[in-house]
């Protein structure tokens, strides 16, 4: 997993799709990036931060309960364990450190979950920078903890009531506000999606999870690699962290979409939305479908473009999990192995389920990526479950 062209694009998908006022911040921002990114420096800053106060690296946990059950040997990289509970503090450390280094002063973000609200606000609160996190209304509703735990690191959470009130309108209040107050304000995008360098920038952050899953797996395999690679996708970030650094091997690589809101399935087609070209859920006139998904962070329209171009070159499948399903292995987890995972990725967990000793044949190797920890859906599991 290369960077893009030149034109921002893997393959047909990505690029650039903003207003004119916002060309010259997004390439002020890939110069800013190529230039960290190549600078032994901040590599070992971010490396230091991530180290000592993030807790990396996370481990790779065998499941010796929920193996035997299902047949094959299943393997857990525990992003879960990292500082605010998720893999979001990898992207947003080096956002923020990016946006330092740039002279912006504010971080503007956008959350589903919570949980980038809550990496953005830690963040913004350890560099002392200002912090506003723009998240729709059914998901304040719904991740109320979050909520909290924002406002305690100090930052605005802004309620978004338009459109779906979920993630897709989180994005476009974030964007308006970005596009506002760019001169001292950083849009720290939480996902591999949306205008170039966005999808390749997050991936990049991201890319520790797969480069230490990978080490860590031939430690714990003698040498091999996993014969299946699975994470759960919404934009994609956890995904395309793990992926980079299996994409090279055999492993098949699988990204596990909540059924409600399955870019990759049969209602995703072609289209542009929040400055990329991607696929997207839409009607027949092009107007962006409306995700559902007992997720918060997976109920988003649309998919990273690297995510579609790898479904496109035939490298990746995507798959999707049914709530019911996604409760089921929520809980399944938690008994068998005492981990209590988010909902997010308890869909990549549950595709396992369903397809071992099926797609994936017995006596298989299965790393998925649990991303984040169960905390934030405990309350809503135990009113769905009763």
């Amino acid at each position: 997993m290369g960077p893009p062209g030149p034109d921002g694009r893997f393959g047909s998908f990505g690029g650039r799709y903003v207003p004119e006022s916002l060309v010259p911040a997004c390439e002020e921002l890939a110069a800013a990036f190529e230039a960290a990114w190549s600078d032994a420096g901040f590599h070992e800053e971010l490396d230091t931060i991530l180290r000592v106060y993030g807790g990396r690296p996370t481990p790779v946990t065998p499941c010796r309960r929920l193996s035997e059950q299902l047949g094959v040997r299943l393997l857990l990289k525990r992003e879960d364990l990292a500082h605010t509970g998720s893999h979001k503090l990898n992207n947003v450390v080096g956002q923020a450190l990016l946006a330092r280094r740039m002279g912006k002063r504010r971080l503007v973000a956008e959350t589903g979950a919570g949980q980038h609200g809550v990496a953005t606000a830690t963040a913004a609160a350890l560099f002392g920078m200002d912090c506003t996190v723009y998240m729709g209304e059914v998901d304040v509703e719904r991740q109320a903890l979050n909520v909290f735990r924002m406002q305690l690191l100090g930052a605005e959470v802004r309620t978004v009531s338009s459109g779906s009130r979920t993630l897709k309108d989180a994005v476009n209040e974030a964007m308006r506000d970005w596009v506002a107050t760019v001169g001292h304000s950083h849009y720290c995008l939480g996902s591999v999606m949306g205008p170039h360098p966005y999808p390749w920038m997050v991936r990049e952050l991201q890319r520790v999870v797969g480069e230490e899953a990978r080490a860590q797996c031939r430690e714990l395999l003698d040498g091999a690699d996993p014969d299946w690679v699975v994470a759960c996708v919404g934009g994609g970030s956890n995904a395309a962290g793990t992926f980079a650094g299996f994409v090279d091997t055999e492993a098949y690589l699988v990204g596990v979409e909540a059924a409600g809101g399955a870019a990759m399935g049969a209602g995703g087609v072609p289209g542009v939305l929040h400055g990329m070209a991607s696929r997207l859920l839409q009607d027949e006139q092009g107007q962006i479908l409306e995700a559902k998904s007992i997720s918060a962070g997976l109920d988003y329209p649309g998919i990273g473009p690297e995510h579609a171009h790898l479904a496109e070159l035939g490298r990746a499948r995507y798959e999707q999990a049914h709530d019911a399903e996604v409760l089921a292995a929520f809980e399944l987890l938690a008994r068998t192995e005492g981990i209590i995972a988010a909902f997010e990725p308890a869909h990549a967990l549950a595709w396992v389920v369903r397809e071992a000793g099926r797609t994936v044949p017995l006596g298989s190797t299965v790393l998925v990526t649990l991303s984040g920890r169960g905390d934030k859906d405990v309350a809503q599991a135990r009113e769905l479950l009763g």
